[in-house]
């Protein structure tokens, strides 16, 4: 697939960006075709570079998130720097994304009025930890602290357990997610209108709203949603129970299903029990129910009983290791591990993106660069 096949081909942004939540938001755009120009700070660069694992002096963490874009450096202190970037903004800048706290950006003068009033047109897309306004708007946040304050960690993690945050982190990804499809929303109302538009997306509105069966149960009951491990609040069996080496999920989310699971623990009476004859009543009851058939997963390995589900077509797993996930054939039939160079020439792998079109995967076209690589061709080309 070329670059001109690309849905947005042709799109230029400007990203403030370090860490996670930002430049994940720009490497969406990057990798669906959009030419990404990287700010980064002089002689520091984004504080991900630093992270390990490091090979040959590149972090592959931030490898894995900047793919598909180009690195200028700049000096927002020194005049000469700033106007050299103002211009190249005013001139190929059809968005601008950032996460830095509210005000950082205005201070140095690259806030959304200032550059809307030179560019009317661009969509200027904000990510922070609380919004641009408001009575937290200038507190800072990371995905674990977000994931306290927004609710998911109370709902995380085993029930009487410490708790626990997401191993992944979900509050900075989803808040990339939801920036990538606010801008391209944005992108199509600004090219029909003339106008763009300021983006304000928080973190924590973002982990609220990804928490949206969590929520509506409060609304809907009053009752405040907790942690139940891999349990459902609303199907049974749906979760992780254990055989005799190891644990592995079986999800039963219909009586069809439970059927089915009763069948091949060889328990069909359970189909008569009062406490299991609907999904509500299951998952209201779901301890005995797990008590029951850990008695039966017990006596065989998870192997054995992955074998037994999988053939009577009930949804199951093994609880896989991130290496194991990777290795599955599944992953490697859609081609998502591919080799990645790093800017000194060193070969390693990476995980592209998911996203196919017409059965073809997006392309790697840039490694991720050095710091300040593209700075002299990307400001030699502004008028």
């Amino acid at each position: 697939m070329n670059d001109y096949a690309l849905p947005l081909s042709g799109l230029t942004a400007f990203e403030f960006c370090e860490v996670a939540a930002g430049p994940f938001c720009g490497m969406l755009l990057a990798d669906m075709g959009a030419d990404v120009i990287k700010v980064e700070r002089l002689g520091q660069g984004d504080t991900l570079r630093h992270w390990p694992p490091i090979t040959n002096g590149y972090s592959e963490n931030f490898a894995s998130l900047n793919r598909n874009k180009k690195s200028i450096e700049v000096d927002v202190k020194d005049p000469a720097s700033r106007d050299a970037l103002l211009n190249a903004i005013v001139e190929k800048a059809d968005v601008i994304v950032e996460n830095y706290r509210p005000g950082v950006m205005a201070a140095n003068g690259f806030g959304y009025e200032a550059i809307a009033a030179l560019r009317p047109e661009i969509v200027y897309c904000s990510l922070s930890a609380f919004g641009q306004t408001g009575p937290r708007s200038r507190q800072g946040g990371f995905d674990v602290t977000i994931q306290a304050m927004s609710g998911i960690m109370s709902i995380t993690g085993e029930p009487d357990g410490a708790p626990v945050k997401a191993g992944t982190p979900v509050s900075d990804f989803a808040t990339g997610l939801y920036g990538a499809f606010s801008i391209v929303s944005s992108i199509l109302q600004a090219r029909a209108s003339g106008k763009g538009c300021h983006v304000d997306i928080s973190m924590v509105g973002v982990s609220l709203a990804i928490s949206a069966l969590q929520t509506s149960e409060f609304f809907g009951t009053g009752r405040t949603p907790r942690r139940l491990g891999s349990a459902h609040p609303r199907n049974a069996p749906y979760g992780a129970f254990k055989a005799s080496d190891d644990y592995f999920v079986v999800a039963a989310g219909n009586d069809k299903l439970w059927a089915k699971v009763c069948s091949v623990v060889a328990r069909v009476e359970l189909l008569e029990d009062p406490r299991f004859a609907t999904t509500l009543l299951r998952a209201q009851n779901q301890d005995a129910l797990k008590t029951i058939l850990e008695e039966e997963f017990g006596s065989r390995p998870v192997k054995s009983w992955l074998t037994a589900f999988e053939e009577v077509g009930v949804p199951c797993s093994p609880i896989n290791s991130i290496p194991d996930a990777l290795a599955d054939p599944q992953i490697d039939h859609l081609g998502l591990v591919q080799q990645l160079i790093l800017p000194d020439g060193t070969e390693t792998k990476t995980f592209i993106s998911p996203i196919r079109l017409t059965g073809e995967n997006l392309p790697i076209r840039h490694r991720p660069p050095k710091l300040g690589e593209h700075t002299e061709s990307i400001f030699s080309k502004t008028k």
